[in-house]
Order: structure tokens, then sequence, then C-alpha cells
């Protein structure tokens, strides 16, 4: 028999053997892994969603998105535009505070006021504190946060940006207490005082977070009863897949979020189903996601060891472009969970994404001509390209790894733990990377500030270090523009552009994929993978 089969015929039986095992004391208690570590819980430093999804629990800013991506109030119960859309007045809410911690006057949490908001935003932009969130305050004027009294907080910008209030969403704009920053210091880190659903409990690092719940919390469902629903929330880091895979089907893990090669054939089938097998006894969530997963160059040759480095040499990144078939990936690596990018770095799902631009498709000829054209006929003389991933994107990497090497294009894999990696990204240490960019908020400036000159890493989310004085024009008109229609061709001039000079190479855009044990309710999914769990309960 296969070893496949007896694999399977072994996860079977091991996911009806241990699935009524779980005891009554852990039914409220919700338990995910997190695979890539997790190295902050200060949400100033919450850049990515491995550290934005605890964050999201732990704190509370202004507004917060709903599942629809529908702003909505949060701290702030109402907020005003005026001065044609330059200044945003916010009125807070007088019933939230801090969680209860010994730095509190007799330990009890004090009252939100809008001077700790004034405080908590200015501290994003401070360079002290080397936010790599600084930059969605870019177009906020000098002075330009503070507060008006207790209650009222005014953001002054210094041009309209129709946007803005989806900035505000993100966990950067998370309101924290002055007095645990100053008291903890860099350690704020591993001692979080936020206002949300969860209070930061226990962390060993690389084994075991526990958050729990927030007695005192805020928000309430739609019946007017409190939330959160759970107890606690408990987050592991098995790096390994295939052990979490085996922790879900044990029921010591609630949900897996997308696909592994641990569980692609398992769980789903060819067309991208829930294996029938396991209907009824796990629900699987999946919706499109605003996730564009790329492969990005260095183009600074400042920051590169390796200054002759192919990568910079546009004709190169072209052909490595044409150089693989997307469609086949999909369908044999992803199981169809996701769409080709075939058009460009702005996602399905935004309305400035287009099927008519000119993008990259598989064309072997075209890769052949690129190629001569750049001095290197059949990848002869073409230096070893080496491409960082992590473990969970090896096989995509050396999918394109061996059809890039029928044209002679040679690449070399090095694959780094997640802390490492995005350290090396975030840092611009890196020739040719795996990179993946989840909306913050529903507008593809979002994805286009990636490749703003004024955005280079670390201060900003510029990787590549693109600098093209026709797409900084471009961004900067694009920032003033109020008519949307107007503002999404501009939108995609730049996403042609950026296709043009072959700045990444975009692999797919995503989906939401969520795999939920059944005596889990309330978990539901959002096209920004965001994780929310104040709303989750757990049964038997």
């Amino acid at each position: 028999m296969p070893k496949k089969i007896i694999l399977y015929i072994f996860l079977v039986l091991l996911f009806f053997s241990c699935k009524n095992q779980n005891t009554e004391s852990n039914k409220n208690v919700f338990r995910y892994n997190e695979s890539k570590g997790i190295s902050t819980l200060d949400p100033a430093f919450a850049k990515s969603q491995v550290l934005i999804w605890p964050t999201n629990q732990i704190y509370n800013g202004l507004l917060q998105m709903d599942n629809n991506l529908k702003i909505q109030a949060c701290i702030a119960k109402k907020w005003e535009v005026l001065e044609s859309g330059k200044i945003y007045q916010f009125t807070l809410r007088n019933d939230v505070r801090f969680h209860n911690n010994p730095i509190f006057k007799d330990g009890i949490g004090r009252k939100v006021t809008a001077k700790d908001f004034e405080y908590s935003l200015n501290r994003i932009i401070d360079p002290e504190t080397a936010s790599p969130g600084a930059w969605i305050f870019n177009n906020v004027a000098e002075n330009g946060i503070e507060a008006i009294n207790d209650s009222i907080l005014q953001i002054r910008l210094k041009n309209p940006f129709p946007a803005f209030t989806g900035l505000l969403t993100m966990q950067y704009c998370s309101v924290v207490p002055k007095e645990a920053v100053d008291y903890y210091g860099v350690d704020f880190r591993n001692n979080p005082i936020g206002t949300g659903p969860f209070i930061f409990k226990l962390w060993k690092e690389g084994e075991k977070l526990i958050l729990v719940k927030n007695p005192n919390y805020f928000e309430i469902d739609s019946a007017k009863n409190p939330l959160p629903y759970l107890d606690a929330i408990a987050i592991s880091f098995t790096n390994d897949k295939q052990s979490e895979f085996l922790e879900f089907l044990k029921g010591k893990v609630d949900f897996i979020s997308g696909l592994s090669p641990a569980n692609k054939d398992e769980l789903i089938t060819k067309n991208g189903n829930l294996n029938p097998k396991y209907s009824g006894k796990i629900k699987m969530i999946n919706q499109p996601y605003l996730n564009t997963e790329y492969l990005g160059f260095l183009l600074d040759s400042s920051e590169i060891k390796n200054s002759s480095s192919p990568v910079l040499n546009k004709k190169v990144r072209q052909a490595i472009n044409y150089g693989f078939d997307r469609v086949k990936m999909m369908k044999y690596l992803r199981n169809n969970i996701g769409t080709p990018a075939n058009y460009g770095f702005i996602p399905k799902g935004l309305p400035s994404f287009s099927e008519t631009q000119v993008a990259y498709k598989y064309d072997p000829d075209e890769t052949r001509n690129l190629l001569k054209e750049a001095g290197y006929p059949e990848g002869i003389g073409l230096q070893t390209i080496t491409l960082t991933t992590t473990s969970d994107y090896l096989d995509l990497c050396e999918y394109i790894q061996q059809q890039l090497s029928q044209f002679g294009i040679k690449i070399e894999i090095n694959v780094s733990t997640g802390a490492t990696f995005r350290d090396m990204v975030a840092n611009s240490k890196l020739e040719f990377f795996r990179g993946s960019w989840i909306a913050d908020y529903p507008d593809a400036e979002n994805y286009l500030t990636l490749f703003y000159s004024k955005n280079f890493s670390p201060g900003g989310p510029n990787y590549t270090h693109y600098f093209n004085p026709k797409f900084d024009l471009l961004y900067e008109q694009a920032m003033l523009e109020t008519n949307d229609i107007r503002r999404y061709s501009l939108y995609q001039e730049m996403n042609q552009i950026l296709s043009n000079d072959a700045v990444i190479v975009p692999l797919y855009y995503d989906e939401v994929i969520r795999f939920v044990n059944n005596n889990v309710m309330g978990l539901e999914s959002n096209p920004m993978n965001l994780l929310i769990l104040k709303n989750v309960k757990k049964t038997n």
C-alpha cells in the first residue's frame, strides 16, 4: 500500500479517536498555533499578520473594520470630517479603561482619554520608537495630532486622503498607556497593556502565550451580552506544520489558517473543496483575500553584497516573470486555492484591480529573448541568484527554481526561519525574497506605498528600495485625488509601471481559508484575514 494512503488512514483514525478527548475544563479556551513565532506584543511593531493577530486581541484603536471592510466605531463613538477632508475630529467613549495592572493606582486600569491617543499616535511617528508603521502618518501635518480635551481628539492632514479612516483601523494605531511604556521601556514588548477583550497573562517565548478574558471590556453583542465569550486564548509555537496539523486533528488546536504541504492534499480536493470525509467534523471557511504573494528583488546596489547581481538587470527580472507557469503552480501546489497573479501587484477584490493590465503570463520564447537581450543567451554567463524564503513556501520556490532552470536561470534557495527572515526583509538584506502583502485597509494605496521612494525600509515598507520619479509623482497625485474613479486610474497606471520595471514577481492573489473544529462557533473570516476572537464561543 502506498505510504501516502497509509498516512491518510492513520490521520483519519487519529482524528476520530481523539475528537472527543477535550475536557470540560478547556471548552472556553481557544487554541491556535503560530508556527512563525511572535517577536513582540507592542502594537507599534505590528507589521505582519503573526503580530497583528495577538495584538488585535489585546488592544483597541479609535476605529475598527468589520468583516465587510466597513469602518466602524470602536473607542471613538463618532467622528467628523472637517475642512474639506483635512481635519478628522473624534469623540471618545467614556467607559473604556486600560487593563488592570500594578503600574496603575491600586492596580486598577484607568480611563482612556484623548491624551492617550495623542501620545500613542505620536509615539508611532517618533523616530526614537523606530516603528515600521510611521509611514501611515506621512500625510499628517506637523503637530497635527492633538487632544482638544479628555474626550475629543483632532488629527489634521496636510492634504485630504479619503482612505485615512482605514489607516486608523491598523493595529499600529492602538492606544497604549504612557506610564506603562515609560515603566517597562523596551520590555513593553512582553508586558503589554491595552484595552482589548483579552488581557496578557503569560508568555514563555517559543513555547506558549496565554491571554485571559477582560471582565471589564466595553463592547457588547447585539443582545447586550458582554464580550468576549471565551475565558482565554492559548497560542502555541510549534514550527512544524505536520505537527500542527496532527494537533488540530486531535482537537488540541481549534483552527488552522491557510494551506501547507502538510495538510493541503488531506483536507481539500484538487478542485478546492473540503475533503468529504471531514464533512460534519470540520468546517472550511474561505473567501477572496486582499493578499498578494510575490517574490521581491532588492534594487539598491548599495545594499546588495554582489554589486553585479543579475537582479539589478531589468531584462533578467522580466525574463524570470515570464519563465514559469502560474496556472500550473496553482493547480498542483495550491489545489486552485487562489488566483494566478497575471495582472500585477494590486489584488483581486479591490476596485482598482484590472484584468486589462499588461503583466506577465508564461511565455518561454519571451524569456529566451529577454535573456539574449540582457547578454545571457540560454542563461550562459548568468550568475546564480539566491532566493530566500521560509519553509512554508519552499514548494513554490522549488517549482519556480525548476521551471527557470530550463532557461539557464540558476536559482539557489535559502530557507530561513520566520523571525530572522522577516528581519532581513524589513532591513533590505536579501537580493531576492519571498513576500506577502496583506491589505491593512481596502484601498490600493496600501499596496503601492511599498514602492514609494520616501518609504525606504527600515523606516517604511519599501523593502525593494525601488525608486522611479514618475511612479513617485503619480503616487503623490493620487494622494491628492478625492475622486475615486480618477484615483483608481492613477493606481492602475502605477501598477503598470511596476510591471514594466519588473520590481517584483507576482505569484498569486490569495484566498482566506480556515479549517475550524465543529465545536467552535462565531469564528468568521474577512478579506484581510484578521483574526477576531471576541465573538467566538466553544462547546463540548
